[in-house]
């Protein structure tokens, strides 16, 4: 963690238990509408980061339908990524491609100019992320080292752990200088561009979406509470796990908020 962050008070994550992707799916939607409505009236503009992976896909739909689209004021909302493969905007595999065509596209009054993707397509991944860090600092109106203040980041869970573009055996792990940065992911033999822990503690509220029995193994170490994999070492002012019953690794459905580490 960076010296700018180390006085921010970080909370340990709550776990919130629903039944199934669907119940996933909409309180992740509830919880976004909330969370933009209250940073638009206190500060006037909603910024979120966005996270790849599949569980997304099934929150996307709920948010441009009504009720939920109504309540949000899109033209106040500036849209950016977590993390981005190394491939164009119209490649399948993008998080940004993806995002932006089942959802962005799709919403009321969106300025383009609040869209800020990372050039995951960019030769030279190293300068893509600089770039980005300094994408940020304009948006956020930032000085120093103090990383940006995001209302919101979701993140997910791969099943070894993984969250953002941060891996086991990554270099970003290490990271405690850079708000963005290119690494090497071993297992994958791929690169990728990622935020850094410095950004997700700096953020209000971190909102985690696991479903899925792929990813009971990895949520049963992360709520150990003494678990090294990289999911498990995010923290921030307000961190919240949403995952279904299958991923808690229950054999019956059941919806416990009690139900915490």
């Amino acid at each position: 963690m960076s010296a700018a962050t180390e006085n921010l008070a970080l909370a340990k994550p709550r776990f919130v238990v629903l039944p199934d992707l669907a119940a996933v799916a909409a309180e992740g939607a509830d919880r976004f509408v909330e969370s933009a409505r209250a940073a638009i009236e206190a500060r006037g503009v909603f910024r979120v980061a966005l996270s790849g992976g599949t569980t997304p896909n099934a929150v996307y739909p709920l948010l441009r339908d009504e009720p939920r689209v109504g309540r949000v004021d899109w033209s106040r909302v500036e849209f950016f990524w977590g993390d981005e493969r190394a491939v164009p905007p119209d490649d399948p595999e993008s998080n940004f491609g993806t995002a932006y065509r089942l959802f962005i596209s799709q919403l009321p009054n969106v300025r383009p100019e609040s869209i800020h993707r990372m050039q995951g397509e960019a030769p030279d991944l190293d300068a893509a992320a600089l770039a980005y860090e300094t994408e940020l600092r304009l948006a956020f109106g930032v000085r120093g080292d103090r990383p940006p203040e995001f209302d919101l980041i979701w993140l997910g869970l791969g099943p070894d752990g993984h969250t953002a573009s941060i891996f086991v055996g990554s270099s970003a792990l290490r990271v405690t200088d850079r708000w963005v940065v290119a690494t090497w992911v071993p297992s994958r033999q791929v690169w990728r561009l990622t935020i850094t822990y410095p950004v997700i503690s700096a953020a209000r509220e971190v909102v985690f979406l696991a479903t899925g029995e792929n990813k009971a193994n990895a949520l049963r170490h992360i709520r150990s509470g003494r678990s090294p994999l990289p999911a498990a070492r995010v923290r921030a002012r307000r961190v919240v796990w949403l995952i279904d019953a299958a991923a808690a690794g229950q054999t019956s459905p059941e919806t416990d908020e009690a139900q915490t580490a």
